[in-house]
């Protein structure tokens, strides 16, 4: 469990909340006792920003680690699934 603050004790040292994060583990800021943000070192929050990344990002990399033909699927199979035709008309 992280160590927990109030926005105002945090204000008020500052400095140390920020040693102390940059040494050991997140801390909690608290408002009227609910939490509202988390303070973390710049290690965790880029190990945390680069696990996630975008969704296209993570999907190129699903793709380019599992492809379709390691999975035994054909790639021609999608081709015809798309309806190419231009659709209806709409009026307005």
């Amino acid at each position: 469990m992280p160590k927990s603050l109030s926005i105002a004790d945090a204000r008020n040292r500052l400095a140390k909340v920020v040693h102390d994060v940059e040494t050991g583990p997140p801390v909690e800021l608290t408002r009227r006792g609910r939490p509202v943000a988390m303070i973390v070192s710049v290690r965790e929050f880029e190990m945390l920003a680069g696990a996630r990344g975008s969704f296209a990002s993570a999907l190129r990399r699903f793709r380019k680690a599992n492809g379709l033909k390691k999975a035994g699927i054909d790639p021609r199979l999608f081709r015809k699934l798309r309806d190419a035709s231009p659709g209806r008309e709409v009026k307005i």
